[in-house]
């Protein structure tokens, strides 16, 4: 039987070879759309800004140069750090007889600068200089003279051709606080949470990491304390960062730096003594140092503490005996005076320490010269105490490319801060494991330049930045999943609904 019908034409079917390559060809032209508005966007050419800052410290002064994109700069860890260079001399503290020297010194990094800056961006990168506590010393012992080193640095940086901001000598919290911000800023402890905020949250944050910083001259800690038992206001300074407040405690100890430290311990030892020489436990068996006076009774950590003295100079001989360098060393601390529930020492108020700590500057180069940078308490003495008594021979041979007087001191260094972290800050061996000491983060140093920068700069909001919920990888992954799904749909509809009637049926 013949079931067409009369008169009826055939009905033609799209081939579906077709409608797989219409199908293909139509995904293909979606994705090129979304690939030229992505592109579009988000050019290859980045517009990257550039900030200079030096930090001249008491022993010497190194220059940092950090990166970031424009249209990320209130952004948490952002900015990066592309360059470091370290000036070469001492401090410009030391340039006392000299000031113009102390500017000078600084132009060979300078001249990198313009190097690693490129030309078109000169103007409007950002230069500082913060002195810190060999300043602060130079200052206290003779206000003319800071100023005076501090003019000439200026001459020597506004005559470059960046966008000179100034150079000041930094407080003691000042440097404490910026120093905090640093570090956690680049440990992305500021970031606000991209889960939306009517949604609730699976876990609250971590909170922040406290920051514990050593140079020649002062020595910092800084770390939110629990509020309840904050007893000297003076120690705290309040921020409002990324749309939150943070109460830190910060305290700098002037002259209890490394290298004043030790000063201070040799006008304890040598008060009283009737003869220039004596035998230090600081030093390494066989090694001989001699001390002028006058550089002891000038210096403002010592000067009015020392008597005068039947010699000009003094002889000193080590014995490297670890118990006697600790008890020696202990009596710069006054551990005994308190008015408050709890101190470090000298009668400062500290709250109980709690959470993470980053260790940076010398911290880090002394423990990390002496291996202990992730030993236990008990075992970091230990280690040390073995390199105290170690002949000094032995350790010249040892580490024949370290300068005589760093390495010299290394042992009373490592004594000092062991003392300083268990006795005055009350680390102890549960909580030890959480200092940790380091030079840097990512790539950028530990210390208080970046947090200057970063303030001085306005990068860091009062408020929240406006974050979008989705990261960029996540959100194009979503949108190719999405558009590939309705491409898939669309085909499959249009083969759906080009079939013959009887076909969808079965199809039904």
């Amino acid at each position: 039987m013949d079931t067409n019908i009369q008169g009826s034409k055939p009905r033609r079917h799209f081939p579906r070879k077709y409608a797989i390559i219409l199908g293909l060809l139509l995904g293909v032209s979606l994705l090129g759309l979304i690939a030229v508005v992505v592109a579009q966007k988000h050019a290859t050419r980045k517009n990257n800004k550039y900030g200079i800052v030096l930090d001249a410290g008491s022993s010497h002064t190194s220059m940092y140069t950090y990166q970031w994109p424009a249209e990320k700069a209130n952004d948490t860890g952002v900015v990066m750090q592309i360059d470091m260079c370290e000036v070469k001399g001492p401090g410009i503290s030391s340039y006392t007889h000299n000031p113009e020297k102390a500017g000078m010194s600084l132009q060979q990094c300078m001249d990198k600068a313009k190097v690693v800056v490129p030309a078109g961006k000169y103007q409007e990168t950002p230069v500082y200089l913060g002195a810190t506590a060999g300043m602060r010393l130079l200052r206290k012992q003779d206000k003319n003279v800071s100023e005076k080193v501090l003019s000439e640095v200026a001459a020597t940086l506004r005559s470059y051709p960046f966008n000179f901001q100034g150079a000041r000598i930094l407080s003691g919290g000042e440097e404490g606080a910026y120093g905090w911000i640093t570090v956690n800023y680049l440990l992305g402890n500021f970031k606000e949470s991209v889960w939306p905020r009517f949604l609730p949250r699976p876990f609250s944050s971590l909170g922040t990491t406290g920051a514990l910083d050593l140079g020649g001259a002062s020595t910092q800690i800084t770390f939110v304390p629990d509020q309840e038992k904050i007893e000297s206001q003076g120690d705290i300074v309040n921020f409002y960062l990324y749309g939150k407040n943070y109460s830190v405690y910060t305290h700098s100890f002037l002259c209890y730096g490394k290298d004043q430290a030790l000063r201070l311990k040799l006008v304890n030892d040598v008060q009283g003594k009737a003869a220039e020489r004596y035998q230090d436990p600081c030093f390494h068996p066989g090694y001989k140092r001699t001390v002028k006076v006058s550089d002891l009774l000038t210096n403002p950590c010592t000067a009015g503490s020392l008597p005068s003295l039947p010699f000009s100079q003094i002889e000193i001989e080590g014995t490297g005996h670890y118990e006697n360098c600790q008890a020696s060393t202990q009596r710069i601390f006054n551990l005994t005076h308190c008015p408050y529930s709890k101190c470090s020492f000298n009668g400062i108020f500290l709250p109980p320490v709690q959470g993470e700590f980053a260790a940076f500057s010398a911290f880090y180069y002394v423990m990390n010269f002496l291996n202990v940078t992730k030993t236990p308490m008990d075992e970091a003495m230990q280690k040390i105490k073995a390199f105290c008594s170690t002949p000094w021979d032995e350790v010249k041979a040892e580490f024949p490319g370290v300068k005589e007087k760093y390495l010299s001191e290394y042992c009373f260094a490592g004594v000092y801060i062991m003392l300083l972290l268990d006795k005055s800050y009350h680390f102890t061996e549960e909580n030890w494991s959480y200092i940790h000491f380091l030079e840097k983060i990512g790539d950028s140093d530990a210390g208080w330049t970046l947090g200057y920068m970063l303030n001085l700069t306005n990068m860091i909001p009062a408020e929240t930045p406006y974050t979008h919920p989705l990261s960029r990888i996540t959100y194009m992954s979503l949108l190719v999943i999405c558009s590939l799904m309705m491409v898939a749909l669309l085909l499959l509809g249009f083969l759906f609904f080009r079939q013959p009637k009887c076909m969808r049926k079965a199809i039904i």
